[in-house]
């Protein structure tokens, strides 16, 4: 067994976290701004001293490859992205690129012998932070092998149409105009393909409690889950609020809170712990302090792995535009959602073999998060690494997870990584 370096695994958070510090312990990475460039070129300038052979593609993704014994064979990945959201973590997605850099290195560096290229990649635009959606990129670059229902969100004329949803230094009106005066826009032939590539694999942080609750340092994933997305829209009448009766009103945003705490109290019942459902946006109209409330919607996210489940939170949801809600009509409105993503079994196989054999706790875990190795299991066999993320915390400028573990993480990837090496022709 083999065991990437603690060392060099401490220096690049440290290097990495420079990009986009706003001085709160966290930082800001927008896709394609002068701080994710500077992280991109931090990549480029590390790989190429191992002997690396970097290409880029036409959606800015970034691949680092060393060769292997075997010219023909075709080349396993590792990656995940490098920017961030608004005022994050110095883990989220960049854990995955530090940690392909941490396994190249230590093959290179050991001699490792291995048959088939490795790669470490660099995803674009994961986050979707400046230009939405999420997975914009994976998206793109896995769009014939995506669900219909799926690809439709990520047509790439759509996605180079994406929108800025703020002014940022350096930033550009869309994510197509960004790309263009990117110095990482390559060429299409290096896309990501099964032609060129035979498996995936992405290490990332938990982004939860479940391990360090349990006492586990690397979670061994098992599928991402199923999830649908709703609007849940309610409309009154607007009125005076200091003039119009109590008894007369049709208010929205009373009429949204009932129905808001029925949902809960209805998706409860189910008794299902692992369930988890979400209202994380609110729309008011007019939104205005003296003036009842006309309109109001919100969201409804739902997460769960067994599609009975999904469905039986989704018939109750379909109750509401039966009833009337503080005398205002409902209406619901599908937003997205997807079906759970199962992980290549072998793949996964590795990762508990490689775990298990460095003696480190582990156990098997769902990711409840979206990320792009999901997009990418409909192209190649894929499987993902957790790591475990202090008080579980994401997306958020505390988010933390120690060197050891990090380094774990990865030593778990490289030997994972050559048993998949040894597996595949």
């Amino acid at each position: 067994m083999y065991t990437c370096s603690l060392e060099r695994m401490t220096d690049k958070i440290k290097t990495f976290s420079k990009f986009g510090d706003a001085g709160h312990g966290g930082i800001t990475r927008y896709s394609l701004s002068p701080e994710a460039h500077m992280a991109r070129d931090e990549f480029v300038k590390r790989m190429k001293a191992i002997g690396a052979e970097i290409e880029v593609d036409d959606v800015a993704n970034i691949y680092a490859t060393i060769p292997g014994s075997d010219p023909d064979a075709k080349r396993i990945v590792m990656g995940s992205h490098c920017d961030s959201v608004k005022n994050g973590g110095n883990y989220d997605g960049i854990l995955g690129v530090m940690s392909a850099m941490e396994v190249l290195e230590t093959i290179v560096e050991d001699k490792i012998p291995h048959k088939h290229p490795l790669t470490a990649m660099i995803w674009t635009n994961e986050e979707g932070s400046l230009y939405p959606p999420a997975m914009m990129v994976s998206g793109i670059v896995c769009n014939d092998y995506l669900p219909p229902e799926i690809g439709k969100n990520f047509k790439y004329d759509d996605m180079m149409a994406s929108k800025a949803m703020e002014a940022h230094e350096g930033s550009a009106p869309t994510f197509g105009e960004a790309l263009a005066v990117s110095s990482y826009k390559g060429e299409r032939e290096y896309r990501l393909s099964p032609d060129r590539y035979v498996a995936n694999f992405e290490t990332h942080i938990e982004q939860g409690p479940i391990l360090e609750d349990n006492g586990k340092d690397i979670g061994v994933v098992q599928c991402v889950l199923g999830m649908f997305n709703y609007r849940v829209k309610f409309y009154g009448f607007a009125a005076h609020a200091g003039t119009f009766p109590m008894n007369k009103r049709h208010d929205a945003l009373y009429a949204a809170a009932q129905a808001l705490c029925y949902l809960h109290d209805e998706i409860d019942k189910l008794g299902r712990p692992e369930l988890v459902y979400t209202t994380g946006e609110v729309s008011i109209h007019p939104c205005v302090h003296t003036v009842i409330p006309d309109y109001v919607d919100f969201s409804l996210d739902v997460r769960h792995e067994d599609p009975k489940v999904l469905e039986a939170v989704m018939n109750i949801l379909k109750t509401l535009p039966e009833k009337t809600w503080a005398g205002c009509k409902c209406e619901i409105a599908e937003q997205w959602k997807r079906d759970t993503v199962y992980w290549d079994k072998n793949l996964v196989g590795f990762v508990q073999e490689a775990v298990d054999e460095l003696g480190i706790s582990n156990q098997k875990i769902n990711s409840g998060a979206g990320h792009d190795a999901q997009f990418v299991s409909y192209m190649l066999p894929t499987t993902m690494i957790f790591v475990q993320s202090k008080d579980g915390l994401s997306h958020c400028e505390p988010e933390y997870s120690s060197p050891e573990h990090c380094t774990e993480g990865a030593s778990v990837m490289l030997n994972a990584v050559l048993k998949a090496d040894e597996f595949y022709k």
